[in-house]
């Protein structure tokens, strides 16, 4: 892959080069032809993989216009605070001023610097998350606010009117640009958008954006200001990745193309899910080869392809606890196979923003279908499937803990193929954090509630449209759930089904679907199982977990009931 970067302080260098020179060479057309050279040159070079081209406020201008120029190249643009909304911005009013005005301009050359520097709390908070003691953050924020008031009259003299006029000047010729061949831009494309940009209307541009760009995709990060690739908390490859916007070759494989979170990703999201794992404090169980059961992950098989076979809590509840301690336990990462609401959505639509699902993506969600579950167990993977789906997940009042799976077979033959263990399991806990008082049927009883409901499915991707029974209704609606005094989540692993030496016995549908609903008595039994050990566990409740932690640290493992 390659990437070019075409960031701000690209273009402020530029200025340092002197006006007469920018004046004959640098102008727009030039800039743009400037990146084109390196661009054609790279597709000549691998005219089968994607260019990325990253640009943040000009920068984004010259990305737009070279992908309009070179509809033959397979690029990828990345565009973080577009300079498009220039003319809607305050700079352009700076432009008449700056024309008439004389050289000294030293209180609108402080503001702009102001701008650009950074917001020196948000400096603070971000000391603070990387664990600076006060002092030392004192000492930064003095020695930042020092450094910047002995430079500011320096960088006044490099960049005088003239200077500072030919750069607004260049913004307005990008933004003009870039908006006459926005129609001509076919690309992939991911908005970067700070909700505290002080230079322009970046959140409404990109909502413009958005419309008008066919293949497009917007993240809006509400803290951020408008040089956001100059700030400690965003990271851009971890953006990419999150959006699923890193491929390889023409398409985007989900399997070949995935690339794993890095330990600073990993420790991220795990902080962002810290308080789930605090509150629920989950207890993990696993069967090792000879039946016993044991706390923990032991018995879980290291090698794949592996598939984890099990029930769907009301919304997914249980699955950052369970990613997360795979994950740390046992460095075993679960490729979650999941709903294409995940992956695709309406630009007009109803449905959650695409960007609420970048942390399933970036833990290797993968949508369901079936060449995606062909090559996990083919590199295999450890796959996590749940058959009941949409409609297990967005469960009835009185039905928690009861299994919506299909009558027929959808997982043993093609496990069988590549040999892959069947890892039944079963979850309980729900019902320990939230009532569900406000379903499905009670939302179907107001109209405004079932045209809504109505609408949000048919945004989605249709599943199972052959199925019958209750697995057949997919219909995507919100639960009311009131939340209790958190409870505890329990998970059991049941003994691997092995299918390796049965490859030609489970070719047989008969025999398959006896595998299957042999599974599927499995995972009752581990539900069973763990609602019933659950009434013995003196710690279920969270004040008693919290009096434990209170006295043994709260780094311990709180104990259960005994195996």
């Amino acid at each position: 892959m390659l990437l070019i970067l075409l960031s701000s302080s690209f273009c402020l260098g530029l200025m340092a080069w002197g006006l007469d020179f920018l004046n004959i060479i640098i102008n727009w057309e030039n800039l743009v032809k400037l990146v084109e050279r390196t661009v054609r040159s790279e597709y000549k070079r691998s005219p089968d993989r994607p260019i990325y081209i990253v640009g943040e406020s000009l920068g984004a201008c010259i990305a737009l216009d070279i992908a309009a120029r070179n509809p033959d190249v397979d690029l990828v643009l990345i565009l973080a605070n577009p300079a498009t909304s220039f003319s809607r911005s305050q700079l352009q009013s700076l432009i008449p001023v700056l024309q008439v005005m004389p050289d000294q301009l030293s209180l609108y050359f402080s503001y702009m610097l102001n701008l650009a520097s950074g917001d020196p709390l948000r400096m603070a908070i971000e000391n603070v998350a990387k664990g600076l003691m006060p002092h030392q953050i004192v000492g930064e924020l003095t020695q930042d606010l020092v450094a910047m008031s002995s430079y500011l009259c320096v960088l006044a003299d490099m960049l005088p009117r003239e200077t500072l006029l030919w750069k607004l000047q260049m913004l307005k010729s990008a933004s003009s640009s870039a908006n006459s061949h926005l129609h001509a831009v076919k690309n992939q494309a991911l908005l970067l958008c700070s909700g505290k940009d002080q230079l322009f209307p970046s959140e409404e541009e990109a909502q413009r954006l958005y419309h008008m760009l066919p293949k497009c995709e917007k993240r809006v990060l509400e803290e951020s200001g408008h040089f956001l690739f100059l700030e400690d908390g965003f990271d851009l490859v971890t953006a990419i990745k999150g959006a699923s916007f890193y491929r390889q070759g023409k398409y985007l494989d989900y399997v070949s193309d995935y690339i794993p979170p890095t330990p600073y990703e990993f420790k991220k999201i795990y902080e962002s899910n810290r308080w789930v794992l605090a509150v629920t404090s989950p207890v993990m169980l696993s069967t090792l080869e000879d039946g016993k059961v044991v706390r923990g992950l032991a018995g879980i098989p290291s090698e794949g392809p592996v598939l984890y076979v099990g029930y769907h809590m009301l919304l997914g509840f249980e699955l950052a606890p369970l990613v997360l301690q795979f994950l740390m336990e046992r460095n075993i990462l679960l490729r979650g196979i999941a709903h294409p609401m995940m992956f695709t959505r309406a630009k007009e639509g109803r449905m959650l923003d695409l960007g609420s699902f970048d942390t399933y993506r970036l833990m290797g969600a993968v949508p369901v279908s079936g060449s995606n579950f062909y090559k996990l167990l083919s590199s295999k993977s450890h796959a996590l499937l749940y058959p009941g789906g949409v409609r297990e997940a967005l469960h009835r009042k009185g039905e928690e803990y009861k299994l919506f799976w299909p009558e027929q077979s959808e997982f043993v033959r093609m496990a069988s193929r590549f040999g892959a263990k069947i890892v039944p399991f079963g979850v309980v806990g729900e019902d320990d954090v939230g009532e569900l008082v406000f379903d499905y049927n009670d939302q179907m009883q107001i109209p405004s509630l079932r045209t809504f409901i109505k609408e949000l499915t048919e945004e989605v991707v249709h599943l199972r449209i052959d199925a019958s029974g209750e697995v057949s209704n997919q219909d995507v609606y919100l639960p009311g759930v009131v939340p209790k005094l958190p409870g505890r989540f329990y998970y059991y692993f049941g003994k691997p089904i092995e299918t390796k030496e049965r490859k030609e016995e489970l070719r047989n549908r008969e025999r398959a679907h006896e595998v299957y609903l042999h599974v599927k008595t499995e995972v009752e039994k581990c539900i069973a199982y763990l609602k019933e050990k659950r009434e013995e566990d003196p710690y279920r409740n969270l004040m008693t977990r919290l009096v434990y932690q209170a006295t043994h640290g709260f780094e311990a493992q709180v104990p259960t009931f005994e195996l």
